[in-house]
Formats: C-alpha cells, sequence, structure tokens
C-alpha cells in the first residue's frame, strides 16, 4: 500500500536487545519518538509494543497486550471513539478475587508479567472474560473479569492456567465453546496446538502439528481452527473434533503472526517479512495484512508497509469502522491506522 526505505531495519537487532533491557517504569522514550502521521496512515499514540488487539464486542474498546521486556508489559484499552489509550493492568485494575474452584492449580494473582495473545470469552450484563497469554516469572494464561459496564472498562484478575508441560512457548489462544481454549505452541522446528478444559487440563491437538504455528482463531461453532503458519507463511485450517483430521494450506505470501476476524466474516491475517530465506528474491515488508475467506479460500491482500521509527514491526490487525488498525512489536509505539482501500 505504502512504501518507505527499509534501511532503518538494519538496526532492530540492537534496539530489540536494549530494548528489553528497559525496566518497566523507563516509558518515557516513545516521546522521544513523533507521533506524526505517515502519508495518509496516522497512529494511536502512548503505547509501547502493542503486540495483539482484540476489540470487546458491541463496545468502543480495544484491549491491546503491551511488552517492555521480556518478563513486563501493560494491557491497555484504547477508545475506538477519540482514539485515546490508557493503561488498565497492573496500573488501574481492581483488587484481585482469585476464583479458586474454577482455577484451583493457579497458585495465585500476579502483577508482573509479558501480556501475549489475547481472547474473549463473551458474558453477561457487561462482564466478559479475557484471557492473556503471559511471560516471566511463570508461563501461563492469566485470567481477567472484564468489565464495560460502566462508562469505561476495568479489569479483576480473577485465576491463571498454566502452560502445559514441554512446550516452548505459547503464543496465541482463541476461546472455544464448553467453556475450553486452544493454545499455539511456537516452535519453528515443530510447534502443535493445545486444547485446555476445565475439568481435564490439557492435551494435545491431533494433527495439528506444523513449524511455527503463531496466530489463532476459531470457527463459532468450534469445529474449525484457523492458525497463522508463521514459517509456511500460510494460513492453515485444521479440524477439531473429526476424525480424520481435515488440514487445509492458504498461502498468503509472508510470515503470518496474528489472526482475527473481520467485520465481513474473513479471516484478517498479519505478519511481516523481515528475511528473504535461501537466497531467494524477496521484498521485505514491516507489516501486511490480507483477508481470506473462511470457506473459499480467496486471499485478497490490503496492506503492505514499509514502517518508520515509530513503528518497526507488525503484528496483528483489526477492523476498526472504516480503518484497519495494525499493532506491533520491536519498537512500535502505537497503533498504525490504514484507510481502507
Amino acid at each position: 500500500m505504502m512504501t518507505r526505505p527499509y534501511a532503518f531495519l538494519c538496526a532492530a537487532g540492537l534496539l530489540v536487545a536494549v530494548f528489553s533491557a528497559i525496566p518497566i517504569a523507563q516509558s518515557a522514550y516513545p516521546n522521544a519518538v513523533p507521533c506524526d502521521p505517515d502519508g495518509d496512515i496516522s497512529f494511536v499514540c502512548g503505547l509501547t509494543n502493542p503486540e495483539d488487539l482484540y476489540q470487546v464486542p458491541q463496545t468502543p474498546w480495544v484491549v491491546a497486550s503491551g511488552r517492555v521486556s521480556d518478563v513486563e508489559g501493560p494491557i491497555y484499552v484504547v477508545d475506538t471513539r477519540d482514539s485515546s489509550a490508557r493503561v488498565v493492568f497492573p496500573e488501574n485494575a481492581l483488587a484481585p478475587r482469585h476464583d479458586t474452584s474454577l482455577y484451583a492449580a493457579c497458585p495465585g494473582p500476579t502483577s508482573r508479567f509479558q501480556p501475549h495473545g489475547l481472547t474473549l470469552r463473551e458474558g453477561r450484563s457487561g462482564v466478559h472474560t479475557l484471557y492473556v497469554v503471559g511471560h516471566g516469572d511463570r508461563e501461563a494464561i492469566e485470567v481477567f473479569d472484564l468489565d464495560v459496564q460502566g462508562n469505561t472498562l476495568s479489569l479483576r484478575w480473577v485465576g491463571c492456567i498454566i502452560s502445559p508441560e514441554n512446550t516452548q512457548r505459547i503464543n496465541s489462544i482463541s476461546a472455544v465453546p464448553g467453556g475450553s481454549l486452544v493454545a499455539t505452541n511456537f516452535d519453528r522446528d515443530g510447534g502443535e496446538l493445545w486444547e485446555w478444559h476445565p475439568d481435564s487440563g490439557w492435551t494435545e491437538v491431533p494433527g495439528s502439528q506444523m513449524p511455527g504455528p503463531n496466530g489463532l482463531v476459531s470457527s463459532p461453532d468450534g469445529q474449525w481452527l484457523y492458525v497463522g503458519g508463521w514459517s509456511d507463511q500460510a494460513l492453515v485450517r485444521v479440524s477439531r473434533g473429526k476424525t480424520p483430521v481435515q488440514t487445509d494450506v492458504i498461502p498468503v505470501g509472508f510470515n503470518v503472526d496474528n489472526l482475527r476476524w473481520g467485520n465481513d466474516g474473513d479471516v484478517v491475517v498479519a505478519g511481516h517479512i523481515t528475511r528473504c530465506d535461501d537466497g531467494s528474491p524477496c521484498e521485505l515488508s514491516v507489516a501486511r495484512v490480507a483477508k481470506v475467506n473462511p470457506e473459499t479460500f480467496n486471499v485478497r491482500q490490503l496492506v503492505d508497509y514499509k514502517g518508520n521509527d515509530f513503528f518497526k514491526l507488525g503484528t496483528v490487525a483489526l477492523d476498526v469502522g472504516d480503518e484497519i488498525w495494525v499493532g506491533g512489536i520491536r519498537g512500535s509505539f502505537g497503533i498504525a491506522r490504514f484507510p481502507h482501500e
């Protein structure tokens, strides 16, 4: 969609190393990089590395997982009406209330972890369940009550689900019917999906083995899992609860990070191209976004952005009104807002 010189990425590795060492209290650096429009691209300012985004249904709120180090980061909420952002965890959160009946194996609350993948289970009367992949002192999915009954959004920690043993790094999660969760174990050499049930705990999803499973969404009935194949540069559809397992691979032409459902029912696929493997020619890109029809597998390319000093690596995309919002990491200090073509 837009082009810009790519030379700034040469220093990306150094930026990552330096940035990872910055403690959570040091949040002033984003102010040193102007949050100015880049052509017809504008930004939601005031966030640090918003790696994943999730829009709360029928509200103006978008939840964002922030990252300031390998073990710490805030959870933000963005008001889509004015693009303002504020921290809702750990600052401004309600007092924790451990649900020991549902999350008995959880050792207790924590306010220190790096938020990663997000998913939501809709509840009643404006109170939903937010699940957040957390890295740091423990590898777990942290669970919150998300309350939108008032004029703003609030979070209250209620429990955690310890990650399955012998997994490298849980990345993305999706709530499926019956109170279960599905998660991706991101391993470039050979990862897989896992499913958690409140009664039986974790089990590996049959037929889900693949290199680098990253983003994840599920069909409303839970019968299909759509996986971001980072290593394969593809969207991968995997059947759930079906024998034999059906797998469909839909190439999209870039390393797939996170997935979200679009307003039109298509899967919004976000990612990037940061290297050309095997010496093959390719065009590097900070942020790529495509939409894939979940039935016909038709692919529509929407965004190809070369980035700037404010936004370094795209990881997730959302339909927000007449725009596409893209979150990012590795020194990305806001959410990029692209006009729909």
